[in-house]
């Protein structure tokens, strides 16, 4: 079975820094294309940043310049490097992996961001 799981989460001061990842296993992770999303309370849940499983990456206007997504084959995980952090960024973050037929999701991971 596929899992996707999530990690790196927590709380960080403004203009702070947390890299989250994204551990996945029970599929082959060089054919999916990669995503993090993220949902406030009471928001829809929003595409942060995606990279292709050729390695071309894309991001929100809201993070473009501070977040960075890249993902390592060999290991099947996928991270995404958060600087100068907001509060507005605070969510719960959560990797989704999509292929042709199917997508997964992992269970989220809490970012807080609060002086």
């Amino acid at each position: 079975q596929v899992q996707l799981v999530e990690s790196g989460g927590g709380l960080v001061q403004p203009g702070g820094s947390l890299r989250l990842s994204c551990a996945s296993s029970g599929m082959i992770f060089s054919n999916y294309n990669m995503y993090w999303y993220r949902q406030a309370p009471g928001k829809e849940r929003e595409l942060v940043a995606a990279i292709t499983n050729t390695d071309r990456s894309t991001y929100a206007d809201s993070v473009k310049g501070r977040f960075t997504i890249s993902r390592d084959n060999a290991k099947s995980t996928v991270h995404l490097q958060m600087n100068s952090l907001k509060p507005e960024d605070t969510a719960v973050y959560y990797c989704n992996a999509a292929g042709a037929f199917t997508s997964y999701w992992g269970q989220g991971t809490q970012v807080t961001v609060s002086s």
